[in-house]
């Protein structure tokens, strides 16, 4: 697939993170997706995937992304982001706290047929806990 595909396939996939259509990463990550740094908990696949995003939607549910800056080829797309969101569900175990977070986190994703078939990156769930005053 080009640049541009697998830049449009990364794009659908923030946009329906952003909405709350999780659906979407069936049709963005492949479905045997090897998530090298998967959060803590997160299952395997797509569906690890799926679930985790659906955790951080209950307990962010105006959460937003900023993409600060991406680079692409014809097999990798890589991005930072900001993301911001008020704490209004639970999260890990931790009741809402109605505080507002910002934090930063990237990835790089590998695509084989306009899928993503390999995942690195990071959100500095540390600093959530930090913001939502359930870390030092």
């Amino acid at each position: 697939m080009s640049q541009e595909q697998n830049i449009a396939a990364q794009e659908k996939l923030g946009q329906g993170v952003v909405e709350g259509n999780l659906d979407v990463i069936e049709e963005v990550f492949a479905p045997d997706v090897v998530d090298h740094d998967p959060a803590p908990g997160q299952g395997p696949g797509n569906q690890g995937i799926k679930d985790f995003w659906t955790e951080l939607r209950t307990a962010f549910p105006d959460l937003a992304l900023q993409v600060e800056r991406l680079v692409a080829d014809d097999e990798t797309v890589s991005l930072t982001y900001t993301l911001t969101a008020t704490h209004d569900g639970p999260f890990q175990g931790i009741d809402p706290t109605g505080k507002q977070i910002e934090v930063r986190g990237l990835q790089t994703a590998r695509f084989e047929d306009g899928k993503i078939v390999e995942r690195w990156g990071a959100t500095d769930e540390l600093g959530i806990l930090k913001q939502i005053g359930a870390a030092p």
